[in-house]
């Protein structure tokens, strides 16, 4: 399934986002191994970080996109569909892509790859006047 973020975007709450973003993976699956240098190359260059930038700023540095998630700590642009070491070898011009890129909070990276929701920050609860007694 090759994902978009014109796609992504339609999607109006961060639950619905996430469903459509996260991939599944499993720990330990490596990405690069020993040609781990290649995307860390790829992620120094000056194009990348201009991207990066540009990223951040259509996002709002909300995670997801969502508008009242607003990412308080480092933001991670992540790529909606995976990046291979074929990819940067070649230079594929997908890997620079906005409609390939997302920003997202470290948990969110996280749970994304992992497929672990206990990652994700849960909206608060809305409370109600007299919602924790008991006995009204």
């Amino acid at each position: 399934m090759l994902r978009t973020y014109s796609e992504l975007i339609t999607l109006s709450s961060f639950e619905d986002r996430y469903e459509y973003a996260k991939l599944n993976n499993s720990v330990g699956i490596q990405t690069f191994g020993c040609s781990r240098y290649l995307n860390q190359s790829f992620y120094r260059s000056s194009e990348w970080r201009q991207l990066r930038h540009h990223i951040i700023v259509r996002d709002n540095g909300c995670d997801l996109g969502v508008e009242d998630r607003i990412i308080g700590g480092r933001i991670i642009i992540h790529h909606l569909n995976p990046i291979t070491e074929k990819d940067l070898e070649s230079g594929n011009e997908f890997i620079f892509s906005p409609e390939n890129l997302i920003s997202v909070s470290n948990n969110t990276h996280q749970a994304i790859h992992y497929g672990d929701e206990s990652l994700l920050v849960k909206d608060p609860i809305v409370r109600f006047k007299n919602d924790t007694c008991p006995w009204k």
